[in-house]
C-alpha cells in the first residue's frame, strides 16, 4: 500500500479509498436498504487517468462498507479511455447506472449504461450506446442525470453551445431505453467578448413549487471552476430561475456535487468532490489524491435561499465532548481554549467585535506558526476563512476566502458556526445555510489547539463545543480493481 494509514493528511471520516485517485461522486443512489456512493477512480495511481466508478455503501450514512470497483474500461470498446461521470437509479430489484462514455478520439461522451442485479456487486453493460451522437450545435457533451418525475423518466446532459453558452440538454423516456430530445432545459446567459463556457454534472432537485438546478462551470482553457445553484421552477420542459445563480459553496475546495433523494421522506443529500490544494508531486508522493465531502442535507428557504447542512446522523460521529468553553477575548491577549483532536466536530456562537475581525483559529504547531484563521467581519457582513499560514510546506496552496454573513452586522448578536475538520478538510457551514469548504495541511507535530482572538478595540463573546470523532465508520480497506465483474467483496 502506497499511503500509510499514518499519513496525518488521509480524511478517516469522509469518503475515499486508502489510495490513489478519485474524483466527481457518482450514481447516488438508495437501493435495497443502503445509500450507494461511486466515484470516479483510477485504481492504478494518484492522477486523473483510466477512470473507473468506485463503489460504497452505507446503511445509514455511517458506516460505509467498500465494494468491488463497479464500472472499468473495456478495451477498444465505448468506454475505452474512461467511464466518466453520471448518476444510477433504483428500478425494483436493479440498479442502472448512466455514465459518460469517454474515448480520446472523440469530443463528445455519448451516454450509456451498465446495470446491476446482485445489489452492486457485478455489473452488466449494455452493448451498445444509449445517446450516441450529441445534439447539432453542441461543442460539449457528458455528465447524465436521470430521475423519475409524473411517472416519466427525465434526463439532463451537460452541455457547451457553439454560441459560447453553457447549457443542461433535457430529454424524456417512458422506458429507460427509448429517450427523446427536447432541448436545452436552462442556458447560461449570452455574454459577448466572454470565454465559452460549459456546464458539467447538471443536478435537479424539487422542493414542492421550487426546484433547484446545480451545474459545475467548465471553461476550455482552465477546466474545472465553480459550481453554482439556480433557483426556480420548471415550465413546459424549461427551467425559470426566480434569481441570480449563487455559488453552492464560498470554499475553493469543492467541485461536481451530486445528489441523492433520502428514501421515505421529503430530504434531498448531497456530496462533492474536494480535491487537492497542494502540489501535484506532494499527492504523487502520498500515494492519493480527492476525497468526497460529507453528507449535506439540502432545503430551499420560502424565499428561495438554499441551505445545508450537514446530514443529521452525522450527529451519530460525535465520541467524547473534547471542549466546552464559554467568555469573551480581548486583542491583547488571545483567549486558549484547550487542544483537540484532528478529526472534529465544533459548534460555536460567537458575537463579533464590532471593531475588527474576531473569532477562531486553530492553532497546529507548538510555536503558533502554523494555523488555520476562521473569523468575523462585522463591517463587510463576512465570515472568512483564511490558509495563508495552515502549513510550513510551500507546496500547499494559500488563500483567504470569504462567506456572506449578514448576522455578523447586528451588534451584539451571535453567529452560530459548524465546523467540521477531518485532518486536512474543513467544512464550515454558517446557521443560516452557508458552507465554505477548504483543504489544508498541517506539518508540525501539533497538539492541535483552539484560540479565540480579536483585531479590534473592543471585546469578542465565544460559547464553544468540540467533539472528537469517532473514525472506525467508514472502512478503508482497498476498494477492489478489476473487471467490473468480479465477485469478489471487501468486508470489514
Amino acid at each position: 500500500m502506497s499511503t500509510s494509514p499514518a499519513d496525518p493528511h488521509l480524511p478517516a471520516i469522509h469518503l475515499r479509498p486508502p489510495r490513489n485517485w478519485i474524483n466527481d461522486p457518482n450514481g447516488l443512489v438508495f437501493h435495497d436498504g443502503h445509500y450507494h456512493v461511486f466515484f470516479q477512480y483510477n485504481p492504478h495511481g494518484p492522477r486523473h487517468s483510466n477512470v473507473h466508478w468506485g463503489h460504497f455503501r452505507s446503511p445509514d450514512l455511517i458506516n460505509w462498507e467498500p465494494l468491488p470497483v463497479a464500472l472499468t474500461p473495456t478495451p477498444g470498446g465505448n468506454d475505452a479511455d474512461g467511464c466518466f461521470s453520471g448518476n444510477a437509479v433504483s428500478v425494483e430489484d436493479r440498479m442502472i447506472a448512466f455514465y459518460s462514455a469517454h474515448r480520446n478520439d472523440r469530443w463528445w461522451q455519448p451516454v450509456t449504461t451498465a446495470e446491476s442485479n446482485d445489489n452492486g456487486r457485478t455489473w452488466a453493460k449494455r452493448p451498445d450506446l444509449l445517446i450516441a451522437e450529441p445534439p447539432t450545435g453542441t461543442t460539449m457533451y457528458r455528465d447524465p442525470y436521470v430521475w423519475q418525475q409524473d411517472e416519466r423518466w427525465r434526463m439532463l446532459v451537460g452541455s457547451a453551445l457553439d454560441d459560447g453558452r453553457a447549457a443542461a440538454l433535457l430529454y424524456e423516456s417512458d422506458d429507460l431505453e427509448t429517450w427523446a430530445y427536447l432541448g436545452p432545459f436552462h442556458t447560461s446567459d449570452a455574454a459577448p467578448g466572454t470565454e465559452p463556457v460549459g456546464w458539467e454534472c447538471p443536478q435537479y432537485a424539487t422542493f414542492g413549487d421550487r426546484s433547484i438546478l446545480i451545474v459545475s462551470d467548465w471553461t476550455p482553457q482552465n477546466g474545472p471552476s465553480h459550481t453554482t445553484v439556480h433557483t426556480g421552477c420548471e415550465q413546459n420542459g424549461r427551467f425559470t430561475p426566480a434569481a441570480s445563480p449563487v455559488p453552492l459553496d464560498h470554499g475553493p475546495d469543492i467541485y461536481a456535487p451530486a445528489l441523492l433523494k433520502a428514501p421515505g421522506e421529503d430530504r434531498w443529500l448531497l456530496w462533492g468532490w474536494a480535491w487537492e490544494a497542494r502540489d501535484d508531486n506532494w499527492a504523487h508522493e502520498a500515494g492519493w489524491a480527492g476525497v468526497l465531502t460529507l453528507p449535506r442535507e439540502m432545503t430551499v428557504t420560502t424565499d428561495g435561499t438554499v441551505i445545508q447542512r450537514p446530514a443529521r446522523e452525522l450527529l451519530a460521529l460525535r465520541g467524547a465532548r473534547a471542549l466546552h468553553r464559554t467568555g469573551h477575548v480581548t486583542r491583547t491577549e488571545p483567549a486558549e481554549l484547550g487542544q483537540v483532536s484532528r478529526t472534529f466536530d465544533l459548534t460555536a456562537a460567537l458575537i463579533p467585535d464590532p471593531t475588527g475581525t474576531s473569532g477562531l483559529r486553530l492553532v497546529t504547531s507548538a510555536d503558533g506558526s502554523e494555523y488555520l484563521d476562521i473569523s468575523l467581519n462585522p463591517a463587510s457582513g463576512q465570515l472568512i476563512v483564511d490558509r495563508a499560514n495552515a502549513s510550513l510546506d510551500q507546496r500547499a496552496r494559500k488563500g483567504s476566502y470569504t462567506a456572506p454573513c449578514p448576522t455578523a452586522t447586528r451588534p451584539g448578536t451571535p453567529v452560530e458556526l459548524r465546523v467540521i475538520v477531518d485532518r486536512s478538510i474543513a467544512e464550515v457551514y454558517l446557521s443560516d445555510g452557508q458552507v465554505l469548504t477548504l483543504r489544508f495541511y498541517p506539518l508540525a507535530d501539533g497538539p492541535w489547539r483552539l484560540q479565540a482572538r480579536t483585531t479590534g478595540t473592543g471585546r469578542g463573546d465565544f460559547a464553544i463545543e468540540v467533539w472528537d470523532l469517532a473514525t472506525g465508520g467508514v472502512h478503508q480497506e482497498s476498494v477492489l480493481a478489476g473487471r467490473a465483474r468480479n465477485p469478489a467483496l471487501v468486508r470489514p
